[in-house]
Formats: structure tokens, C-alpha cells, sequence
């Protein structure tokens, strides 16, 4: 077996990416601002029991996204404990099972399914997503299971039409109805290249379009319901604000979690060829040599190829005037971008293109200790509150309250104005940028002691001057 592992150089890439990723998930801390806010929600979801509407702060509800993610944590956080590694370990298996689809269609279609897998499991954004506390691997998952479920049941397999559906329902509680906006852009223009203005003849024919959508509707739409039952005014926001205002308006001013994402009209193109690498720089490479040569292959089934090229740019058409955008909205695409490559590598290809992925297991490696030597520091709280001499203390963040602060205090992390402090009895705990001194908060009768200071925070024991554990 192990010398069969070694002449795949393909099985050997793909083995390495998926244990790497999987090794590293609870050896640095959950980031500021989108780990760490998705992780302290699946805390919550765990400690109140609350498993209908997941809640941005206690007591708070949280109607930005469905709770698919939130669920994935918290059940797995409930099982093995709240740590790094239980908090992220659903979404590596979400990517996993994502890997085995593109592998299993791709055998399907004749091609390498290695080769799929691997060039997959190597690709920037999808190496760091399955792994990482966020809504976006759930959303892929949900948008492969559909686009495959699609593709089949255009060829024939009528009952793959409900795969589809059940794709979207799965998107639908990953993220909402942007899954649907996302396929419609893909399979809309590629079934009207296929069919002309018979497309929607042969998509009545060959799919179960009403009892698909029934079915849909019964896996996701109860927890919409629910949740509008439970916190009126979810739906008016989520629908309206996240899925349209979101998109329209540059720093949207009406998100109620955090600053909206301003970013210039078409940069998601330019977030795709980062977030891709280095598949985004084969594919053209790939695409380029297959035209100057002959083929070596039987050629690609019959609307293939296109099919993949209309799905991978459909979050980028559907992003391409959007402001508020994030590298990873270009995840969904990503799978499709794995089979193109494998559609058009030749056997002789093989090689080369494993000494390409085995990159990205390295470069994972290497990111994972600059985060525990650097970046971890000034993008989590952790080392920081590990430090706090007396955790039974009130813990007051003067400025912002990070999330990593609110999850790794247990939730005790409050914030505080300088009225607060002048106000507060008693000694407390005290984070506040490293940057000023406590003196500069001119707290009368109080005084500090710092205990450690970081990149860009220091934690400090503060009260009245009386106390002699503060000299």
C-alpha cells in the first residue's frame, strides 16, 4: 500500500493536503474577526441551548446568515469539547465530502479523479476554508451537491433532479437564497447555449421542477418560519438587507453586525485570481497547450466543458458590481475549476502538475507557524487573556470588544466607556490598545497594573489605590 501511495505522486499530494489541514486545525486560535465571531455563536448555541436562531451576543439574535454553520460547530464543540479543533473539524469534513463529489463526478465523466481531488484540495481559498469557522463551506457543499444533481438529471437520470434540490435546500440554510441566484446564473446561460429557446422545454422534461421544489421547500423552509416566529423582523432583514441592500449599497450602513465590505466595482475578479492560486494561473497554461496539440483523449462529453466554465464564473458575475465582497465569496465556483483542469490535462500532465499542488501543503505548514509566532497575537486574544492572573474578576474592554476576547473569556468580556471605569467598584481586568497608558484615562482614585501587552492590545488588573496587590 505504501509503495502504491508513493508511485501516485497525484494520491501522495492529495493525502498530504487533507492530513496537513486537518493536523493544523486546532494548533492556532479562532481570528478575529469572522473565526472567531461564528465560533463564540456556536459557544452560545451550546451553553443556552438555543439551537433555533443563533445569537451574535447573548441574548442578541444573529439574522445575518441561516444557521447551517452555526449548527455544525456547536454539535461538534458538544460532542468533543470547546476547542479549535472541534470548532472547525465539520467544515474540513464538509471540504472532504466536497473533494469525494468532484472526484466521483469526475471518474463519471472519464476523467482523472485524482487529479480532480487533488488540484481541489490544493487550491488557495478552498485549503483554507476547509478548516475554517465560516458560512462558506457549507454554501459549497450545498452549491456542488446541486450543480452535479443538475448536470445528471440533464443527461438523463431524472431522479438526480432531486440531488439538485436537495443541494439548494442545504444552501438555503448555509447562506440562503444566494444559492439559488448563484445556479440560476450558471445553468441558465449554459442551458440557452445548449438548447436555444427550447431550454425551458427540456428543463420541464428532464427535471421533477415541482416536486423538487416541494421537497426543497420541506428540508429548509420550516427554519425560516421558526426563526421570523421567534425574532420578528428576520426575514425583512435578511431577505432585503443581506441579499439586496448588502450588494447595492457600498458600506451598507444598515448591517447591524460589523462595517459592510467596501470594495471598487469588479474587484472579485481580482480576489478569484489571488484566491485560486496556483490552479488560476494553470487553467489558461492547460487550456493553451490543449490547442496547439492534438488530443490525446476522447474528447470531453458533450456541454462539459462550458457547463464547468458558466459555473465557475457565476459568483463573479454575480459579485462583479457588488461593493461589499470577501475573497471567499469566489468559493462556490471552485470545485468547477478543479474538474476544468482535469478535463483538460493529459496524462503526461501528471507530474508536473503534483510538484505544483504539493505547494500549497507547504505554504499551509508555514502559515500556520507565523500564526502561532505572530499573526495569532495581534489577530486573537487568547495569549493574551491566558496571562490574566485573576480570571474571577470583571473583564472591561476600553474601545472595541474583539470576539476572539468574548470567546475565549467565557463570554465575561463587556465593554466599557470611560464612565464605566470612573463608575466601576472593586478590581477588575482591563484591555486596551497597547498604544495608550492607563494614566492617559485619568481614573480617579484607581490605579493599573499591566500584566502583558501585545501587537496591539495590553491586559491590565486595575482598582482602587488602596489595594496593595496593585503597587
Amino acid at each position: 500500500m505504501k509503495n502504491w501511495i508513493c508511485r501516485n505522486p497525484l494520491l501522495t499530494v492529495l493525502l498530504l493536503a487533507l492530513a496537513v489541514r486537518l493536523l493544523s486545525l486546532g494548533l492556532y486560535p479562532l481570528m478575529d474577526t469572522t473565526e472567531a465571531r461564528y465560533g463564540y455563536m456556536a459557544k452560545l448555541m451550546v451553553d443556552t441551548g438555543n439551537w433555533l436562531t443563533p445569537q451574535f451576543d447573548l441574548g442578541v439574535p444573529f439574522w445575518g446568515k441561516p444557521p447551517l454553520h452555526t449548527w455544525m460547530s456547536a454539535g461538534s464543540a458538544a460532542m468533543l469539547g470547546m476547542t479549535e479543533f472541534a470548532l472547525r473539524l465539520p467544515h474540513w469534513l464538509a471540504g472532504l465530502a466536497v473533494v469525494g463529489l468532484v472526484a466521483w463526478m469526475a471518474r463519471r465523466q472519464g476523467e482523472n479523479p485524482l487529479l480532480a481531488a487533488m488540484v481541489l484540495a490544493t487550491c488557495a481559498i478552498f485549503s483554507v476554508a476547509s478548516g475554517a469557522v465560516m458560512t462558506d463551506m457549507a454554501l459549497t457543499l450545498g452549491m456542488t451537491v446541486a450543480m452535479l444533481g443538475f448536470y445528471l438529471g440533464w443527461q438523463g437520470h431524472y431522479r438526480a433532479g432531486y440531488l439538485g434540490f436537495a443541494g439548494l435546500a442545504i444552501g438555503l440554510l448555509a447562506k440562503g437564497p444566494l444559492v439559488i441566484v448563484l445556479m440560476g446564473l450558471a445553468v441558465a446561460p449554459w442551458l440557452l447555449i445548449q438548447h436555444g429557446l427550447g431550454a425551458f422545454r427540456v428543463l420541464w422534461q428532464r427535471f421533477p421542477l415541482l416536486l423538487g421544489t416541494c421537497a426543497m421547500l420541506v428540508i429548509a423552509a420550516p427554519w425560516y418560519l421558526a426563526a421570523e416566529q421567534a425574532t420578528p423582523g428576520f426575514l425583512n432583514y435578511f431577505l432585503v438587507g443581506e441579499h439586496f441592500l448588502r450588494f447595492v449599497e457600498s458600506g451598507w450602513t444598515g448591517d447591524l453586525y460589523g462595517s459592510a465590505h467596501d470594495q471598487p466595482r469588479g474587484t472579485i475578479w481580482l480576489f478569484w485570481l489571488a484566491a485560486a492560486l496556483p490552479w488560476s494561473l494553470i487553467l489558461p497554461l492547460l487550456y493553451l497547450r490543449g490547442r496547439r496539440s492534438q488530443p490525446s483523449r476522447q474528447p470531453a462529453p458533450s456541454g462539459w466543458r462550458s457547463f464547468l466554465l458558466c459555473w465557475l464564473i457565476s459568483p463573479m458575475v454575480l459579485f462583479t458590481m457588488a461593493g461589499n465582497i470577501l475573497p471567499a465569496y469566489v468559493l462556490p465556483g471552485i470545485p468547477s475549476l478543479a474538474l476544468l483542469c482535469a478535463s483538460l490535462a493529459k496524462d503526461s500532465d501528471q507530474a508536473w502538475l503534483a510538484k505544483v499542488g504539493v505547494t500549497m501543503p507547504v505554504l499551509l505548514l508555514v502559515a500556520t507557524g507565523v500564526l502561532n509566532l505572530k499573526v495569532g497575537d495581534e489577530r486573537s486574544d487568547k495569549a493574551l487573556l491566558a496571562s490574566e492572573a485573576n480570571p474571577a474578576l470583571p473583564l472591561l474592554y476600553y474601545g472595541k470588544r474583539t470576539f476572539s476576547g468574548q470567546f475565549y473569556s467565557d463570554g465575561r468580556a463587556q465593554k466599557a466607556d470611560l464612565a464605566r471605569l470612573n463608575q466601576q467598584q472593586g478590581r477588575y481586568s482591563l484591555v486596551m490598545p497597547s498604544s495608550q497608558s492607563w494614566q492617559q484615562l485619568s481614573l480617579p482614585r484607581q490605579s493599573c497594573r499591566v500584566q502583558t501587552v501585545k501587537l496591539k492590545r495590553q491586559l491590565l488588573e486595575c482598582g482602587p489605590d488602596a489595594l496593595a496587590s496593585l503597587d
